[in-house]
C-alpha cells in the first residue's frame, strides 16, 4: 500500500485547513462591520495577525512531526509528556473539534450553495440534515475515499480561491455588486476589544493545522521530511489565500449581507455572475463536505483508541464487517445534527465555539513539546523548546482571549462541555479498573472446581413450553426445582391440577406474589434457599416472528432476567424456542 506523498497528504489530511477560508475572514468580517467602513479596514491587520500566528505553529508542529513520527499529535504529545488527565483534556478537545468541523463544514457548505440559488435559503436546516444524513450512511457502510480521490476537488477549490484574488487584484472596480440586505449589528466604535473579538472569530481559519501530525505513519518514506513539508506547503498556501481574501475585502468594500457569504460576493465582484463564479461555488461546497467527510476518519478511530485505553465504553472500539467503528460514526452524526438544529444551520453561530477546542489542543501539544525538549539530549535542544514554549504562550494567549470574547455568544458552552468530558472519561476508567479487579484479569487463576448446583425453572402453565424448559433443567443436574408465582386473579387450583396430572416428576414450589411481579418472587425465592450452591435459573419463552411481532409477548421473561442478573451467584439460561 503505497504512503502518501505531499500533494496526497494536503489533499486528504488538509481539508479541515483549506476550508475554513471559506469561513475564517467572514467571521472577521461580521465583528468589524459593527464598526462600519472604518472597522472594515482594519481585516487586513487583523488577518495578518492570524497568518503569524498561524507561521509559528507551522513551525512548531514540524516540531511534533519529528518527535513523535508515529502520529497522534497533541494526544501523543501529551500522553508522553504531560501525564494522563492532561492527555484526557487533549482528547476532549479534539473530540470537540471533529463534531465542530462536521457542523461547521455543512453549515458553510449550504451557505455557498444557498447563496448561489437564494431560493433555497428557507430550507437550510433541512438541507444541512440531509447532507449530514448523507455523509453517516455512507460512513456507517464503510465508504472509504482514498487521498487520491480529493485531490481533484481540492485542486479545483485552490485554483479557484487563487483566481478570485489575482483577478480581484487586477480590477480596478467590483464585476459585479452583491446586493441584498446587511446584517444589522449595534454600531461600535474600533477599539482594542473589537480588534481581539475580530482576531479570536479569526483564528477559526486556524482548524486542521495539526492533522498532518496526527497521521505522520500515513505518509511515504521518509515520512518526516514528507509531513514535514506538506505542513509547510499547508502554510504557506493558507496564509496566502488568507492575507488574498482580506486584501480584496478592505479593496471591494464588502460587508456582510444576509443569505450571502462573504466568499460568494468576493467571487462575484473579481470574477462576476457567470459560470467562473458557479464553478467556485460548487467546488467550495464540495471541499466543505469533504472536510466534514474527514471527521468521520479521525473521531471513531480516535474514540477507538480512548475505548482501547479504558477511557470510553468499549463498544466505541467494536468494528463491524466493513471495518467501521459504528458507534463511534453514529454519535459523530447525532451530535453533529444536534448542533445543526440548534444553531438554525448558520456557519456565522457555530465558528465562535470552534477555535476554542482548537487552541486548548495547541496549547497542549507545544507545552508538552517543551517537556519533551527539556527530558531528551540533542543538539539544537535549546531553541527547539523556545520555540514550543513561544508557541504555546500564543497559543495560550489566543485560547484566554477567545473564549473571554465569545463567552456570551455559545463558547460557554465548550467551556462546560470540556471538563465534563473529561470527568466522563475519568470515571469511565475507574469503573474498568473496579472491573478488571472483580475479572482478576493478568494473575493466573486457581483450578475450577465443580460444585453442587440448584437448577430453579419459573413455569407460568402446563405446556410444551414448560416440557422444554424442564428438559433442558435436567440435561444441566438432578437438582431441579419448578416454581410458580402466584398472581393476583389466578387460579391456582387449576394450575395444581394440571400439574399433578401431568406429573413430571419435578418439585413444584408455589410463591406468593407481593409486589405484582415475577422477578421479585423468584428473585427472592433463588437468595433465600440453595446458600453456599451455584444457581441456575432456566427461562423460557416463544421466541416471536422477526419485526413488529416483538411487541406481542408480555416480556416477563425479560423483567425477571434483569433481577436475576443483578446476583453475583446466579447463572441465567435464558431459552428461546421458535416458532414454526
Amino acid at each position: 500500500m503505497y504512503g502518501l506523498t505531499v500533494a496526497t497528504g494536503l489533499a486528504g489530511l488538509s481539508l479541515d485547513a483549506m476550508a475554513s477560508v471559506a469561513y475564517g475572514p467572514e467571521a472577521i468580517v461580521l465583528v468589524l462591520a459593527a464598526a462600519g467602513a472604518a472597522g472594515l479596514g482594519f481585516t487586513v491587520p487583523v488577518t495578518l495577525a492570524i497568518v503569524v500566528l498561524l507561521a509559528v505553529l507551522i513551525a512548531s508542529y514540524r516540531q511534533v512531526i519529528a518527535a513523535f513520527p508515529n502520529g497522534g499529535g497533541a494526544y501523543a504529545v501529551a500522553k508522553a509528556r504531560l501525564g494522563r488527565r492532561t492527555s484526557l483534556v487533549a482528547a476532549a478537545s479534539l473530540i470537540v473539534d471533529y463534531v465542530l468541523n462536521v457542523a461547521v463544514s455543512i453549515a458553510a457548505g449550504v451557505a455557498a450553495l444557498t447563496s448561489a440559488f437564494p431560493q433555497l435559503f428557507p430550507y437550510t436546516v433541512w438541507i444541512c440534515l440531509a447532507v449530514l444524513a448523507g455523509i453517516t450512511v455512507l460512513n456507517l457502510y464503510g465508504i472509504r475515499e482514498s487521498a487520491r480521490a480529493f485531490m481533484a476537488p481540492t485542486v479545483v477549490f485552490v485554483l479557484g480561491i487563487l483566481t478570485v484574488i489575482v483577478a480581484g487584484l487586477l480590477r480596478t472596480e467590483p464585476a459585479t455588486v452583491a446586493t441584498g440586505a446587511a446584517v444589522s449589528e449595534n454600531a461600535r466604535t474600533i477599539g482594542i476589544l473589537l480588534l481581539l473579538k475580530a482576531f479570536s472569530s479569526g483564528c477559526a481559519a486556524l482548524t486542521g493545522v495539526e492533522a498532518i501530525a496526527n497521521a505522520v505513519p500515513s505518509f511515504a518514506e521518509p515520512k518526516v521530511k514528507r509531513a514535514q513539508r506538506a505542513e509547510v506547503a499547508l502554510g504557506a498556501l493558507l496564509g496566502v489565500m488568507l492575507i488574498g481574501l482580506a486584501t480584496l475585502i478592505g479593496k471591494f468594500a464588502i460587508h456582510p449581507i444576509e443569505g450571502t457569504t462573504v466568499l460568494s460576493q468576493l467571487t462575484e465582484a473579481a470574477l462576476g455572475h457567470g459560470i467562473a463564479y458557479y464553478i467556485v461555488q460548487f467546488a467550495t461546497v464540495i471541499l466543505l463536505a469533504l472536510a466534514a467527510n474527514t471527521s468521520y476518519g479521525g473521531l471513531p478511530t480516535l474514540t477507538k483508541i480512548l475505548a482501547d485505553d479504558n477511557s470510553l465504553p468499549h463498544r466505541f472500539a467494536v468494528s463491524s464487517q466493513r471495518q467501521v467503528y459504528r458507534f463511534g460514526v453514529l454519535t459523530l452524526g447525532i451530535s453533529s445534527a444536534v448542533l445543526l438544529v440548534g444553531s438554525g444551520g448558520d456557519m456565522n453561530a457555530l465558528v465562535p465555539l470552534f477555535a476554542i477546542g482548537v487552541f486548548v489542543g495547541f496549547t497542549i501539544a507545544q507545552a508538552g513539546m517543551v517537556r519533551h525538549w527539556l527530558a531528551v539530549r540533542g543538539p539544537g535542544r535549546q531553541w527547539r523548546a523556545v520555540l514550543n514554549g513561544f508557541g504555546a504562550a500564543l497559543t495560550f494567549v489566543a485560547l484566554i482571549v477567545t473564549t473571554a470574547m465569545k463567552f456570551t455568544e455559545g463558547a460557554w458552552m465548550i467551556v462546560v462541555v470540556l471538563p465534563l468530558l473529561v470527568a466522563a472519561m475519568e470515571r469511565i476508567r475507574t469503573i474498568y479498573t473496579r472491573i478488571d479487579g472483580c475479572r482478576g484479569a493478568g494473575c493466573v487463576p486457581a483450578e475450577p472446581k465443580a460444585t453442587e448446583t440448584a437448577i430453579v425453572v419459573p413455569v407460568s402453565e402446563v405446556s410444551e413450553l414448560s416440557r422444554e424448559a424442564l428438559s433442558a433443567a435436567m440435561s444441566l443436574g438432578r437438582d431441579v426445582t419448578a416454581v410458580h408465582v402466584c398472581l393476583p386473579g389466578e387460579n391456582i387450583t387449576v394450575f395444581t391440577k394440571e400439574w399433578e396430572t401431568w406429573h413430571p416428576d419435578v418439585r413444584l414450589v408455589l410463591l406468593e406474589d407481593g409486589d405484582s411481579t415475577v422477578g421479585g418472587p423468584v428473585a427472592r425465592y433463588v437468595a433465600d434457599h440453595f446458600a453456599g450452591r451455584r444457581k441456575v435459573v432456566v427461562i423460557a419463552e416463544v421466541e416471536p416472528p422477526a419485526g413488529w411481532n416483538h411487541v406481542l409477548p408480555s416480556h416477563r421473561s425479560d423483567e425477571l432476567e434483569r433481577v436475576l442478573r443483578k446476583m453475583n451467584d446466579t447463572v441465567v439460561c435464558h431459552l428461546r424456542v421458535q416458532t414454526a
